[in-house]
């Protein structure tokens, strides 16, 4: 029998970016005890080998699930603290490197790749302000027509797990989410961006199976977090 995936139950995602600071006074051992249902660490800009441990190692004594979502290969780190490892492939990047290049490069360099702890993530990007849409050259311009296409071919003919909606820096359109839910049997829909307290986690989770916040940790720190969570959890 086939083992479920742990984000079949998963409400709550918190992403730590190793690439910026945290509140004054916040710890990540005060963020890992919010409720989340796991931590991911992962970034787009600034990111290294270094401060990826850095993070990794504060996390790994608290009761949580710990996940990298590395940006590229030379930043993936071995570190048994780690659940596993979740890695985004972009549908709708403007670069082939985006969608298989970078894994290749990953498969080519590391020999030992640990493959029952690696999963892929399809992502489809959707601000074009974001980072992760300029460092990718996604194609943004799209409808929520094209969103659930990409969604059902990402699970469809692609065999993914996961389905990410990531509207990185701003809140997304509810039509685009709910479309890529539609869209979708059996893969489990993240989606992240611009959940910023509880009533905007709350929308969200109306079509999400699983919300992930990122900034709100950086830039508002425990409690706005643990709202999240909770609306998360009364979905």
């Amino acid at each position: 029998m086939t083992t479920a995936p742990p984000w079949d139950e998963w409400n709550h995602i918190l992403k730590i970016d190793p690439d910026k600071d945290l509140p004054e006074g916040v710890t990540y051992g005060d963020l890992c005890a919010t409720g989340t249902d796991a931590i991911e660490v992962g970034g787009t800009m600034g990111i290294t080998e270094e401060n990826m441990e850095a993070v990794v190692e504060a996390c790994a004594e608290h009761d949580v699930p710990l996940y990298q979502e590395p940006s590229s290969p030379d930043v993936v780190i071995d570190n048994r603290a780690l659940e596993g490892y979740l890695i985004p492939t972009v549908f709708n990047a403007g670069s082939p490197f985006w969608i298989t290049g970078a894994h290749k490069e990953w498969v080519r360099l590391d020999n030992g790749l640990d493959w029952d702890r690696t999963t892929t993530e399809a992502y489809i990007v959707m601000n074009p302000e974001a980072d992760v849409a300029t460092y990718t050259e996604a194609d943004c311009d799209l409808s929520a027509e094209d969103v659930g296409a990409y969604a059902e071919i990402a699970e469809r003919m692609f065999g993914q797990e996961i389905v990410y909606i990531e509207y990185s820096g701003m809140l997304g359109d509810e039509a685009v989410v709910e479309a890529a839910g539609d869209a979708v049997d059996d893969a489990t829909l993240f989606y992240g961006g611009g959940i910023h307290d509880y009533e905007s986690a709350h929308s969200m989770t109306q079509y999400a199976d699983v919300i992930v916040v990122g900034d709100l940790a950086h830039d508002e720190g425990v409690e706005a977090v643990r709202e999240t969570v909770e609306a998360a959890s009364n979905a």
